[in-house]
């Protein structure tokens, strides 16, 4: 997902780094992921993940940016 994120940015990452993660069940999956994106700048994506068999790639649902190392990954 992170060209997905970098186009809706309009800038490219030469960091994209998982650190943390959370699922939630829906019809699918979502996955909330605290990404480390260089310097102290970390961003917050939520990833949807659909079931098997409709076969769909990952697809980035939505995000936060302006977060830090030490900020709490929840649903959003």
């Amino acid at each position: 997902v992170k060209a997905q994120l970098e186009e809706k940015e309009g800038k490219t990452f030469d960091v994209f780094s998982a650190v943390e993660f959370k699922t939630q069940l829906v019809a699918g999956t979502n996955y909330f992921i605290k990404v480390h994106v260089g310097n102290e700048e970390f961003m917050h994506l939520r990833v949807f993940k659909s079931l098997p068999h409709e076969n769909e790639q990952l697809s980035l649902h939505s995000y936060q940016g302006s977060k830090t190392k030490h900020d709490e990954l929840a649903y959003f």
